[in-house]
């Protein structure tokens, strides 16, 4: 069995996007998932696991903060389940974060591309909790240089709580600093809080959030085949 642990949110837009994951990892692979929440939503992982020993449980977790260092081994503990890693710094996370950025962008006109971008984090205390949105960061200036373009677009990294930057000090810093179409790319999963404060900024355009891309999918079977040694990714890859 494939559970993937979130967060979980009352948000109803979140729901139907974690849903639309659930649905894209059984349709390229036949691979049956469930989703365990930690806060908020039933059922929770506890309820999951304990009807699902032995199942593996991929957090669905941009970066390695005490949700997936503390809350979900505590959660797991003597279930028999095995944990993957979550989803920190890989690149096929900064590649649909690029798609995102790329869909924001031709929202506000067809040939107009941002010239500096914040990569938005949720934040973390925890030492090395932010570490997934700072190689995002990096991955993403990556990609934006293999896209073209004589003049480099700088990517910086910034935090919606927990940490610093903010992103509206990043964004303002961008803007003092004479560059005119800052967009800011969610590195979040679903839409919720978080992104309703990112629609708020002052930024030239806002991507969406990234549960829902087939990239994040690819990911959380790309784990629980790891895991279980099986070939669930054959059908997957050669869908996408």
């Amino acid at each position: 069995m494939l559970v993937i642990a979130v967060h979980g949110s009352a948000a109803t837009e979140a729901v139907a996007t974690i849903d639309r994951l659930v649905s894209c990892v059984e349709a390229i692979s036949g691979v049956h998932a469930l989703v365990g929440h930690l806060d908020v939503q039933r059922p929770s992982l506890a309820e999951v696991v304990r009807e699902h020993p032995q199942a593996v449980v991929v957090p669905l977790l941009l970066g390695d903060g005490f949700h997936r260092r503390v809350d979900i081994p505590a959660v797991l503990e003597g279930t028999g389940c095995t944990l993957t890693e979550g989803l920190s710094g890989e690149r096929d996370v900064a590649r649909a974060l690029h798609s995102r950025l790329r869909d924001a962008e031709r929202r506000r006109g067809p040939y107009t591309r941002a010239d500096a971008v914040v990569v938005a984090g949720a934040g973390s205390s925890r030492p090395g909790g932010n570490a997934g949105t700072e190689a995002c960061a990096a991955q993403l200036a990556a990609l934006l240089e293999y896209d073209g373009g004589s003049v480099p677009v700088p990517v910086v990294p910034a935090y919606l709580t927990s940490a610093g930057p903010t992103v509206p000090e990043a964004v303002a810093s961008l803007q003092a600093a004479g560059y005119h179409r800052v967009a800011v790319a969610a590195h979040l999963l679903a839409p919720g809080r978080f992104t309703r404060a990112l629609n708020g900024s002052a930024a030239w355009t806002v991507s969406e959030p990234l549960a829902d891309h087939p990239r994040l999918a690819l990911l959380v079977l790309g784990r629980y085949e790891s895991a279980r040694g099986t070939r669930a990714l054959r059908a997957a890859r050669l869908a996408c």
